[in-house]
């Protein structure tokens, strides 16, 4: 077994997008994915500051020197929230990006106001650690969109695929722009992930959401961590799967405008 040697990730490699007025939410995007994700929650900017921006080696943001963790890309969300003046903001993370929500929260409490976890875990079953190993040699090898029959079958509703819904083309297409070393380093992160013992440390008032048709693993990982992080509200949307934020917006926009105030 190759020995990872993490790297730290430069705030410098990051630019943010921001929309709207009023406190701040940041949104962080899931593996495979940019900024432009959060698109479908631009109604929020009548009420909020929406900022979000692309995870290393992914849209706009050029691959890192070294393999990282999930660590450092909490640390490096860190370093760009204080770079722009931005004390403290409400935090949303899908998937990969609710990993790092998650360890921000834990380790910047004083950064987040309140967290908003879709679709996310603290750590992959150990079947599915196996094969982010293999999901990084096949975006090395063949590129991340070949990746992509079977991300719409975790990702959504078999109905919401057929029907071609505009957010199924806009991850095709993202998909086939993702840089697969980008992808690939994404994998061995999430795959080597283990945040378990962060959860209690975090104390900011927390919505964990997740679709009614994920996998149960996942299931199980969203009661884990409304059971794990105190004083937490579970929330199950229905007709989505794991990409609950693209395939029910106004359901997911719902449950934020009530949840942030």
């Amino acid at each position: 077994m190759n020995e990872r040697r993490i790297g730290p990730l430069s705030p410098a490699a990051i630019r943010l997008h921001r929309s709207g007025r009023g406190p701040a939410l940041v949104m962080l995007h899931c593996l495979g994915m940019t900024h432009h994700l959060w698109d479908c929650l631009g109604g929020l900017a009548d009420r909020f500051t929406l900022v979000s921006y692309d995870l290393p080696g992914h849209g706009e943001t050029a691959l890192p020197d070294a393999p990282y963790g999930v660590e450092e890309l909490s640390a490096q969300l860190a370093a760009v929230l204080r770079r722009e003046g931005i004390a403290q903001a409400h935090v949303m993370g899908i998937s990969l990006g609710g990993l790092v929500a998650q360890c921000l929260a834990a380790t910047e409490p004083a950064m987040v106001n309140r967290l908003v976890l879709c679709d996310t875990t603290p750590r992959y079953t150990d079947e599915a650690r196996a094969n982010w190993t293999v999901r990084a040699a096949a975006a090395r090898r063949d590129g991340a969109a070949s990746l992509l029959p079977m991300i719409e079958k975790i990702w959504f509703t078999p109905e919401f695929v057929a029907a071609e819904a505009p957010a199924v083309k806009l991850v095709r297409d993202t998909f086939h722009a993702c840089s697969g070393e980008g992808y690939a380093l994404a994998c061995e992160a999430l795959g080597a992930a283990d945040l378990r013992a962060l959860a209690a440390r975090i104390m900011a008032p927390t919505l964990v959401v997740c679709g009614a048709d994920e996998s149960d693993a996942f299931k199980d990982a969203a009661r884990w961590l409304a059971q794990n992080i105190a004083g937490a509200r579970l929330e199950f949307v229905t007709q989505a799967a794991h990409a609950s934020v693209l395939e029910q917006p106004a359901a997911i926009e719902r449950l934020l405008r009530s949840f942030l105030g």
